[in-house]
């Protein structure tokens, strides 16, 4: 409960605002960006980006980490997938999904050419990755009946309310009264800091074993899906040790669960494969995709799935974006350009010497507790000198990368204890040198 004194002031601070902002409409004054905008933006404005490098109106140039939103797989403004659009937006940007278009036929074929050979349909009338781990979840309640779904500890899933209701972070539940209900939230394979205070040599997937209690005491005993990262994205990058998928999809076959892979992060391309899915051996039942997609910033998502899970009614899950014809040919492009054994095989290369890199790193700086990655989906932990999370530290870290020209982005909306490395896929070794030399120089001064 909050004090006279907290409230009166709460009161007073709002009030100053809503003030000056009458009053700066009233002068007909141009009102400060911030005034106006309902989130918040830093003061940093960017104008202009090209390949990894981000440039902002001071003329100063950034590596971005972060490839914008984990989104740009191919960088800023690639030559290409540019040319791609143009084309298309002379002939036709937008037509109801109702209609077949060669841009919407060709992503078709080539998601289901590169992805698992299980996977054999392919949903493209979703717009975002909420909204395609949304219709995953719809897929999988409806072919089996079913109503639970289950997802893990730190999990990210989405925005819309059902994928916030059912995320691992009860910090973005906290402000909403009214959830979606029916979900299960289970410890994560974080062997760094296992929940169950194991080792991944003697534990014999004790995370695997214990969902079977979750599912006997925690759940409706009615439950249709496991929704998984295969590395976590926003949640610290958390690697699953080999073996756990195997061992998860077996007890979904065993208990008639559906697998749904949310790649949104890592697929197309992230993990050095395109689909992380065919690193870790493993074939889902149903894979969501989408960000990396839109190679260079455009939007578009799908799901795809087994041929039996067919069926669901596009009253069910169609989204008037959904399917746009310009978005899908950028994301045929893009599927063009990385599906490219070289281009995968440079993810590998760059990945491996930064990840080489950072253990470096790792020996040097004490408060570096873990590096973990695959490809160019990377994560750097830190911690205290008694081995605790230090989300202060990590935050400045960022901080002070934004200072010598790196873009990073911190795990759990800032409220977690790792940075990540994940710049666009088209980044070279000669850049990734550079990168790191970056880095080291910020934790230098950090340290």
């Amino acid at each position: 409960m909050h004090s006279f004194e907290e409230v009166s002031s709460n009161l007073e601070s709002e009030f100053e605002k809503s003030s000056q902002a009458a009053l700066t409409k009233m002068m007909n004054l141009e009102p400060n960006i911030h005034q106006l905008i309902y989130h918040h933006v830093s003061d940093t404005k960017m104008v202009k980006g090209k390949g990894i490098y981000l440039y902002d109106a001071e003329g100063n140039r950034y590596i971005d980490c972060a490839a914008a939103t984990f989104n740009l797989s191919l960088g800023y403004g690639h030559s290409e997938v540019l040319q791609a659009v143009k084309e298309q937006a002379e002939q036709l940007i937008h037509v109801t999904s109702t209609f077949q278009t060669d841009p919407i036929n060709t992503v078709v074929r080539k998601l289901v050419e590169v992805s698992p050979e299980n996977l054999t349909l392919v949903h493209p009338k979703v717009s975002s990755g909420s909204v395609a781990n949304e219709g995953a979840i719809k897929i999988a309640q409806r072919y089996t009946g079913k109503r639970d779904v289950i997802t893990l500890f730190r999990s990210h899933l989405g925005q819309t309310m059902m994928m916030t209701s059912m995320s691992g972070n009860a910090f973005r539940k906290e402000p909403f009264p009214n959830l979606f209900p029916g979900s299960i939230q289970v410890p994560d394979p974080y062997c760094h800091r296992c929940f169950y205070k194991q080792k991944p040599k003697t534990c014999d997937f004790l995370c695997v074993e214990r969902i079977h209690d979750f599912i006997e005491y925690g759940s409706s005993g009615s439950v249709a899906c496991i929704v998984v990262e295969p590395i976590s994205g926003n949640g610290g990058n958390i690697v699953p040790p080999p073996g756990y998928f195997q061992a998860l999809k077996k007890l979904c076959d065993e208990k008639g669960i559906i697998l749904i892979f949310d790649e949104i992060q890592t697929g197309i391309g992230r993990t050095g494969k395109m689909f992380a899915a065919e690193y870790f051996g493993v074939q889902p039942n149903i894979i969501t995709a989408a960000k990396g997609l839109g190679g260079t910033g455009f939007q578009f998502a799908a799901i795809l799935t087994e041929e039996r899970l067919g069926g669901l009614e596009g009253h069910h899950h169609s989204f008037t974006f959904g399917s746009n014809v310009l978005a899908a040919a950028a994301a045929a492009k893009t599927l063009d350009i990385v599906s490219q054994p070289q281009f995968l095989k440079n993810v590998e290369i760059v990945g491996k010497y930064i990840m080489e890199r950072l253990h470096k790193m790792q020996e040097k700086y004490s408060f570096i507790s873990d590096v973990r990655g695959v490809g160019l989906m990377i994560g750097v932990e830190i911690s205290d000198h008694e081995g605790n999370p230090n989300t202060d530290l990590t935050n400045y870290i960022a901080e002070v990368a934004m200072k010598h020209g790196l873009i990073i982005r911190t795990s759990r909306y800032g409220y977690g204890n790792v940075f990540k490395i994940r710049p666009p896929l088209i980044i070279t070794l000669e850049e990734s040198e550079q990168l790191c030399d970056l880095l080291e120089k910020v934790l230098t001064e950090v340290g």
